[in-house]
């Protein structure tokens, strides 16, 4: 079934997709009056529709029935620090695959450029699109913070856990695990950029309450790290849903 994205605030009588999503649906798939279709608000709650009448710009629904997904007992946020634009794109569909519960972009020492204030509006759409085709009923919360390892910290005061993911060239506490992703509660994962953390960002998230944790002696990608703390995340969710 063909799923589209109907924000919260638009979540009611009558139900109207209107924009890219109606001209999705009527142009580019071509559907007709009675088909049926998925619809996610990307807070949790989906429905089954019945096309009721194709507009010119926009599509009428009928709901046939709803359901609310409970928020997850757990969740990861991932810090990603702000790097090339070559695999943003890729990280931000993963985070949805993954069910990734936040995706931050932060300003880190290394950082190539800097972080944009806003959230850009490509972002979100690349993040509704990932959720549309694997059917997540939970979009990642989206930020950048600008302010560097301070604002991280700031922002991560009503965090449950806070782990900072190091190279091996900095002293780690413990090897990363699933057990300590699953934790009830959200966990915060922090990686660098292209060139990986400082050792002065290290001590300063350190001393701030996060936990360094190592992936082992290999000199992983940014991006490697990245999928690999969702997944195990993803991973424990899977095993204990079985």
């Amino acid at each position: 079934m063909h799923a589209f994205y109907l924000p919260p605030d638009a979540w009611r009588e009558p139900f109207i997709l209107e924009g890219m999503e109606a001209h999705h649906l009527s142009h580019v798939l071509r559907m007709a009056v009675g088909e049926r279709v998925l619809l996610l608000d990307g807070a949790g709650r989906e429905g089954e529709f019945r096309i009721a009448e194709i507009q010119r710009r926009q599509v009428l629904l009928e709901k046939l029935s709803e359901l609310t997904h409970p928020r997850p007992a757990s969740g990861v946020i991932l810090a990603a620090g702000w790097g090339k634009a070559a695999r943003r794109g890729w990280i931000l569909e993963k985070a949805v695959e993954l069910e990734a519960a936040g995706l931050w972009f932060w300003q880190a020492e290394r950082s190539q450029f800097p972080v944009p204030k806003d959230i850009r509006q490509q972002w979100q759409a690349q993040l509704i699109a990932g959720a549309k085709q694997c059917h997540n009923p939970w979009l990642p919360e989206l930020r950048t913070l600008s302010g560097g390892m301070e604002e991280l910290v700031q922002s991560a005061r009503d965090v449950s856990h806070r782990q900072v993911l190091v190279e091996s060239g900095h002293q780690a506490q413990a090897f990363l695990s699933e057990d300590r992703l699953a934790k009830p509660g959200l966990t915060l994962c922090v990686v660098g950029p292209e060139g990986g953390l400082s050792s002065r960002e290290v001590d300063f998230l350190q001393r701030a309450g996060f936990e360094a944790l190592t992936m082992g002696p290999r000199v992983l990608r940014w991006e490697s790290a990245a999928l690999m703390a969702l997944g195990l995340h993803w991973w424990s969710r899977q095993s204990s849903l079985i």
